[in-house]
């Protein structure tokens, strides 16, 4: 096993939770009913989380929509598959026009950043290749939460509330009136217990399941979306939508103490925490230890810029993930942590809002899945009729044509989302996944070093108290994070300081197999919620 301690160590609402059939961890209780719901039917482990992805659209539209990204890393019949479900940016769109309108970075919201969405495709595809059941049947349950309404859980209905005031003072435009009807009650966002409904975008899932997907790029939905764009100058047209479809990628990995952790190559930035991972290999970790919490954040920083200098759409890169993942290039980075905090700079290594979800059942079948908005409702754009919430993934372009992920037609961007999956000797281990724009990978390193450094059970490793690298120096961490250890950081020359945005520490999920029980851990920053049988 993973883990030794069956029981939790630390104070916590939660336990973690075993099971023999099946078991489907999200961030939000009916999404997780769902996809059970789906599972108990005759569906497996993947129309189980097309069902809980298709729910979370619905019952948390504040961190994912229809209108998102989504990437997956499945597990089915011993082989690993991965889905990049991201799209690219309009093929008329370039940083000249942009900056001849009088930008001189990419604007958060409107149409400017948003890309081809990709989660309608992403899950055509995962039904198409790996499902028992339809989409039909796999949306039903997110189709009835729309039509019927549902009662909205505490935190959804917080993050609502945040997000609702951001937008009442930034989105201004006729374009963003639609937001507005669908995602208020009487004007005002919904508080918890307060029952919401969207019969537009039931409507919507209804199209959805009986097009298999294809209406959002080649049918009705296109044309709603193309001629929303159309009339407010957007660079979003439906030859784009019809150019995409979701690719299938081999996902990558390195070997971390035995274990191999999988993520998805580029354009994701998953590949930052195998550079960390690789990093931390040279040393020795012990839990509770600062020496061990300053390296772990000194790895981090130093893979996360050399993510941010190089990653982009992986055929536009100027490295090779292989220089990247290489053992030689790791340890000349390991070679800079020193025992005082450092400002970290890119190497060079050619010398040598997001919803998380996973599920598990008896077959033996696994998924890690995420899907997003970006930030909180993305764009701040619903098409019309639709209920269709558009992101906003192109903000993190630069319109800076000499850097890696500057603007350019069609072309995908750096991406936040990330699923990752552990196997030890061709055997499944499990799925995870910490959701929350950068603290992605931050969040990944934690809950992998918890769980394998630090022998910590699923819940466990969910449950203790994070820290988020923000630049230069500065860490951030929650408020119940260690005294003693935030004084011996800051010794260290770490500038850390407490933070009370819960939110932005990442929410994670962790399903993990040990013969023919499934081990899981939920989220508690979050309404979330295991279903198993």
């Amino acid at each position: 096993m993973i883990f030794d301690s069956l029981n939790n160590r630390y104070p916590s609402q939660r336990m973690t939770v075993f099971s023999r059939k099946g078991m489907v961890a999200t961030s939000q209780p009916l999404a997780a009913e769902a996809g059970l719901e789906v599972m108990k039917k005759g569906g497996n482990a993947i129309d189980a989380a097309i069902a809980a992805a298709a729910c979370l659209t619905v019952v948390e539209p504040t961190s994912n929509g229809i209108g998102g990204d989504a990437f997956a890393i499945v597990w089915h019949k011993n082989n690993i598959y991965g889905l990049n479900s991201s799209g690219p940016a309009p093929k008329n769109i370039t940083i000249e026009k942009l900056k001849n309108s009088g930008y001189k970075e990419m604007p958060a919201r409107g149409f400017i950043p948003v890309t081809v969405p990709g989660v309608p495709y992403a899950w055509r595809e995962l039904s198409k290749r790996f499902g028992n059941i339809s989409i039909k049947e796999a949306l039903n349950p997110a189709i009835s939460y729309a039509v019927e309404g549902y009662p909205v859980s505490p935190i959804v209905s917080q993050n609502w509330q945040i997000a609702f005031e951001t937008f009442k003072k930034i989105l201004k435009g006729e374009e963003y009136k639609e937001w507005f009807k669908t995602f208020t009650i009487d004007g005002k966002p919904p508080k918890p217990g307060s029952l919401w409904r969207s019969r537009k975008m039931g409507r919507t899932l209804i199209e959805l399941g009986e097009s298999e997907c294809l209406s959002f790029y080649e049918g009705d939905i296109a044309e709603k979306i193309d001629k929303f764009s159309k009339k407010y100058n957007g660079y979003l047209n439906k030859e784009d939508l019809l150019g995409f479809s979701s690719e299938w990628v081999n996902p990558i990995s390195i070997n971390y103490r035995g274990y191999d952790v999988w993520e998805l190559p580029p354009n994701t930035h998953g590949i930052v925490v195998l550079m960390a991972l690789n990093i931390l290999k040279n040393f020795e970790l012990e839990y509770g230890k600062v020496s061990s919490q300053h390296i772990i954040m000194e790895a981090m920083k130093l893979a996360y810029e050399d993510g941010l200098k190089y990653i982009t759409d992986h055929d536009k890169m100027k490295v090779s993930t292989s220089s990247l993942l290489s053992e030689e290039y790791a340890y000349e980075r390991a070679k800079l942590i020193k025992n005082k905090a450092i400002q970290p700079k890119y190497g060079n290594p050619n010398l040598g809002g997001t919803v998380y979800l996973a599920t598990a059942d008896s077959e033996g079948n696994m998924v890690s899945y995420i899907q997003s908005n970006f930030m909180d409702f993305g764009s701040g754009l619903v098409v019309p009729d639709t209920g269709i919430n558009l992101h906003n993934r192109g903000y993190s372009f630069s319109l800076d044509s000499l850097a890696a992920n500057c603007l350019e037609p069609g072309k995908k961007t750096y991406h936040t989302i990330i699923p990752g999956f552990i196997t030890k000797r061709d055997r499944a281990i499990g799925s995870f996944g910490v959701m929350g724009k950068y603290m992605q990978p931050q969040g990944h390193v934690q809950v992998l070093t918890n769980l394998i450094d630090f022998n910590h059970n699923p819940q466990e490793a969910l449950d203790r108290p994070r820290w988020q690298w923000i630049g230069n120096k500065e860490i951030l961490v929650e408020p119940n994070f260690s005294e003693y250890m935030v004084r011996k950081l800051t010794e260290l020359g770490h500038e850390v300081k407490y933070s009370e945005d819960i939110g932005s520490f990442g929410r994670g999920q962790i399903i993990l197999r040990e013969d023919e029980t499934f081990i899981g851990g939920t989220e508690p920053r979050a309404d979330s919620n295991i279903s198993s049988w």
